[in-house]
């Protein structure tokens, strides 16, 4: 199994829960395949190439991710007076409105004018001298002498007014950092006007913050020679609430943070330690992880030719590195199902754009890694939902792995391949390689019953150069399932934003001597490559397609973010019972 990160949520009652986050001490890849018990998976089906052939590929350039100690940090919910609680740092969220202050100069927020109080005024002096207003990511930290049990106190800005999840969770992050800069083990975090919240929305809170702390704190050093240990062991969240509802909201939290950290993980890995069969080992462990749940079947490059899946095989034949199409099936451990869901991820651990290969400035090769980015947002949910166990739901986890290069028995621009539900395709451009493999990928997932389907791709330049780094670009001809992603990302706290499925730019994506080409004219081609995708979802499947090529990777950090996991996560609590 890999190896973990025991987060301990505990309360002031005696309620205490645990949850697992992992590491970057995760079991990925090569150490893994080569310790990994030789008993058989229970409800496990893997049929693929042995694990030697693997290992051979994964062992490119002697690179092995590190098998580093894990941080452990605690997460207990308080009912204290901040004045007297002590510990390393003490972290005020605090809006502009919070820092107003009266005639003499003093904090109007209680809270504040308590804290200052006990300080002799520093607090408000130095925030008054950094021109501390509040504005999100600023923040002023005080190294304390005497007055409080902390020894230091942080003010760090929610902006005008905070409300929603993607607010607090980057409170979360601020704690993670401040804590990180002081090197504090135990940090307290509280909120300069707690009582502007609803009881449920302190819950959403708390679970926003931890959820925040947790992604601000892991760091991947699996691949650093040397790598400096997080100092942060525990956390107190303090005017929240206590008891069992905030106990399931953490937990909660633990369980998709668990999942985006592994999907981030999945995404930073490179190619030549992630290859498509190291790909399918990793979601192999995760049904034979929660084998009470999950099964897997993976399909070697002669069983996805028996179901004719000519589109997604054209991309895989220039690599030595063999393609692996990985099908993950969750069914709830106890009663009915009510509705079939199929998650379907992009899933290229390097693409080179094959003899159209990728060349000039911004072309971004040397971040193909990248490019299994939706795969690891389905995966890092199906590691969340195997510890969440939701009812009434079926889910199918749906990845034509493979690599797109470039050799002598390669695809080249001008050849027809033929997908799996037999429509022709002339490839103009073997750089448009990713709406290849969901082709026979999306075919699959109908093929599986499900009633509804989400694919996620990190699928064109066009639409990084539309919406930027932050927002996804979502495509359906469905309304009611757009309402249903859009509001489970409005609880994620990730930004998505609909783009139209314009009927007539269909006019650039014929041929004449096949079905259709594989890309169009270059205007609007974000929107022509989800029409592709259209073609090959039965009519009577709801479909969404989320480019997520900005949102995949920080370019300032330089590492992969875990977009969509905590989306799809929320996406199918919705649809269970």
């Amino acid at each position: 199994m890999a190896s973990i990160v025991a987060v301990t949520c505990a309360f002031s009652s005696t309620l205490t829960t645990q949850f697992l986050i992992p590491s970057s001490s995760s079991s990925l890849f090569l150490k893994t395949l080569a310790r990994r018990s030789s008993a058989p998976l229970r409800r496990l089906s893997f049929t693929s190439r042995p694990l030697r052939h693997l290992m051979a590929s994964a062992s490119l350039g002697l690179t092995h991710p590190a098998n580093t100690e894990p941080p452990k940090v605690s997460f207990a919910a308080k009912e204290v007076d901040l004045v007297q609680w002590k510990g390393d740092l003490l972290a005020i969220g605090v809006t502009e409105k919070d820092v107003a202050r009266n005639a003499e100069s003093r904090f109007e927020n209680a809270i504040l004018n308590a804290l200052d109080s006990k300080l002799g005024g520093l607090l408000g002096q130095a925030s008054s001298e950094e021109d501390f207003t509040g504005k999100p990511g600023q923040s002023t930290v005080l190294r304390i002498a005497a007055g409080l049990g902390s020894k230091r106190v942080a003010l760090l800005g929610l902006g005008a007014s905070a409300s929603t999840f993607a607010a607090f969770k980057s409170l979360g992050e601020a704690v993670a950092a401040a804590a990180k800069s002081a090197q504090a083990g135990h940090v307290a975090v509280a909120l300069a006007s707690p009582d502007a919240l609803s009881a449920e929305s302190k819950l959403n809170t708390a679970s926003a913050i931890a959820s925040g702390t947790v992604l601000g704190t892991f760091e991947d050093n699996r691949y650093k020679s040397e790598s400096k240990k997080s100092a942060l062991r525990s956390v107190d969240i303090i005017g929240l609430g206590t008891g069992p509802g905030l106990e399931k909201k953490l937990k909660f939290a633990g369980d998709v943070s668990s999942g985006i950290i592994f999907g981030r993980e999945l995404v930073n890995s490179p190619a030549n330690v992630l290859t498509p069969g190291v790909l399918a080992e990793e979601a192999s462990k995760i049904a034979s992880t929660y084998s009470d749940v999950f099964t897997a079947k993976i399909l070697d490059a002669e069983q996805c030719k028996e179901l004719k899946m000519g589109s997604y095989l054209g991309v895989a034949a220039a690599s030595a590195n063999p393609p692996h199409f990985i099908h993950l099936c969750y069914k709830p451990p106890s009663g009915p199902v009510n509705v079939k869901l199929a998650l379907v991820g992009k899933g290229l651990t390097f693409d080179s754009g094959g003899y159209n290969i990728k060349t000039g400035p911004g072309c971004l090769i040397e971040l193909m890694k990248f490019d299994m980015g939706g795969s690891a947002a389905v995966f890092g949910a199906a590691k969340a939902l195997g510890q969440i166990k939701p009812l009434g739901v079926e889910v199918h986890f749906i990845v034509a792995a493979c690599e797109n290069m470039i050799s002598g028995t390669g695809m080249r621009p001008g050849d027809i391949v033929t997908a799996s539900n037999g429509k022709t395709i002339e490839v103009n451009n073997t750089d448009a390689e990713g709406r290849l493999t969901l082709a026979d990928a999306l075919v699959y997932a109908c093929n599986q019953g499900a009633e509804k389907i989400v694919d996620l791709a990190t699928l064109t330049g066009a639409c990084i150069i539309a919406l930027g780094s932050s927002i996804a670009g979502v495509f359906t001809p469905n309304d009611d399932l757009a309402k249903e992603v859009f509001e489970a990302s409005e609880a994620s706290g990730e930004k998505l934003w609909r783009l139209p499925l314009e009927e007539s730019y269909w006019e650039s994506m014929k041929s004449g001597v096949a079905d259709m080409v594989n890309t169009g004219a270059r205007p609007g081609s974000a929107i022509t490559a989800a029409l592709f995708l259209k073609q090959f979802v039965d009519e009577k499947v709801q479909w969404m397609h989320i480019d997520m090529a900005g949102p995949v990777w920080n370019e300032k950090q330089r590492c992969a973010t875990g977009f969509g996991v905590a989306t799809l996560v929320e996406w199918v609590l919705r649809n269970a019972s």
